[in-house]
């Protein structure tokens, strides 16, 4: 019996030691946030998302310093923010907001860090929304201490896939990616090719250079922790440059 209630006791710690190691340590940072006029940053960005609204983003985005942004390999990945630090910004309790990265913040060197240069490098910093930095600290602040780490990406329904190119340039924009939320290696298949990979072009837009016209298209998707997925025939032989399909989530 003794030696059955010390193996339990093993398996336990050592389940207990794994979950930790999955939740991120809190790192510093600093946090601005962007005036737009419906409290959010809308505009198409540095990682190709077009209008954040209609991939579901919306006000929950921001753009990343350069050390943060890692030439676009971090767009689509999650972060948790709260303020810290200062009692006359920061909202009782130090609430939290869950973050995509969907655009690069770039830097100022004519400004010093502490003043218009936040993205400069080697400096970790977000731009927020309105409305998202209105939920961690007061509107009347400039520029806040924050604290962030990575999380998971809860996403509704499947990941999406939209056509663009022509019959010479194919191209696929990249959203609703769940779990890392950050893709590094995409593949495409045609019903009359074999698997192809696709070079990243910008942000989470992969392109090939291959007519993939007519025919049916699945996709093999690699997110950053080395998990693939592959969602077959998710658009038919008869799609369009322009359309959005929905494959599988992670």
């Amino acid at each position: 019996m003794g030696a059955l209630q010390a193996m339990v006791v093993c398996l336990f710690l050592v389940r207990a030691c794994t979950t930790n190691a999955q939740v991120e340590q809190w790192k510093s940072a600093t946090a601005t946030y962007s005036k737009e006029t419906d409290a959010s940053i809308i505009t198409e960005g540095a990682c190709g998302y077009g209008d954040l609204h209609k991939i579901s983003y919306g006000k929950y985005s921001a753009g990343l310093s350069t050390m943060l942004f890692n030439r676009g390999s971090t767009c689509g990945g999650c972060f948790e923010l709260r303020c810290v630090d200062h009692i006359l910004w920061c909202l009782q309790g130090s609430p939290s907001v869950i973050l995509t990265a969907t655009d690069f913040c770039p830097p100022n060197f004519g400004l010093p860090t502490d003043y218009g240069g936040w993205c400069n490098f080697p400096q970790e910093h977000f731009e927020m929304s309105e409305a998202a930095f209105a939920e961690i600290a007061g509107l009347h602040a400039d520029i806040v201490p924050v604290q962030y780490r990575r999380v998971k990406c809860h996403r509704n329904g499947g990941m999406r896939f939209t056509v663009s190119g022509n019959s010479h340039y194919y191209q696929v924009l990249i959203t609703n990616v769940g779990l890392d939320g950050e893709v590094v290696a995409v593949k495409v298949k045609g019903s009359r090719t074999g698997w192809i990979p696709m070079a990243r072009n910008w942000g989470q837009i992969w392109q090939c250079n291959i007519n993939l016209e007519g025919q049916p298209l699945s996709f093999e998707v690699t997110t950053s922790s080395g998990k693939t997925l592959t969602s077959y025939n998710v658009a038919s032989g008869n799609w369009r440059f322009g359309q959005t399909f929905e494959g599988k989530q992670f």
